[in-house]
């Protein structure tokens, strides 16, 4: 019961607060010209960490650049051009597939009671 009602609470197609939320997080990610996955942390989450260095080179590079994009717009006070802010996709996700293999892989170790590949540290 709860998970469902859960599901429903954060789903943009069943709840129009969702909708709403989804489509102003939208707006805020294309003026700066960021994706949602971007936002993930590699220091905060160790999983992330793993998924960026089993990523392909050129997309971990481009979401280098899209954040440091994202951090010169934001010291300037500035936002990105309306025209490149059209063609943004906020919601095109890169990490989602191997994030999901990383963390499915986790929990088969950890039911295996094998050592886990990596530990947490402070960064």
């Amino acid at each position: 019961m709860a998970s469902s009602l859960s599901r429903w609470l954060v789903d943009p197609k069943k709840n129009w607060f969702a909708a709403q939320h989804m489509k102003s997080l939208s707006k805020r990610l294309r003026k700066y010209g960021l994706r949602y996955d971007d936002l993930y942390d590699p220091y905060y989450d160790l999983d992330v960490k793993e998924a960026l260095n089993r990523l392909p080179r050129e997309i971990v590079d481009a979401r280098n650049q899209r954040l440091k994009r994202a951090m010169d717009l934001s010291t300037k006070h500035e936002y990105l051009p309306e025209n490149l802010q059209a063609v943004q996709t906020p919601f095109r996700s890169y990490i989602q597939d191997m994030l999901s293999l990383v963390k499915k892989e986790r929990a088969e170790r950890d039911a295996l009671g094998a050592l886990p590949l990596y530990q947490r540290t402070i960064p």
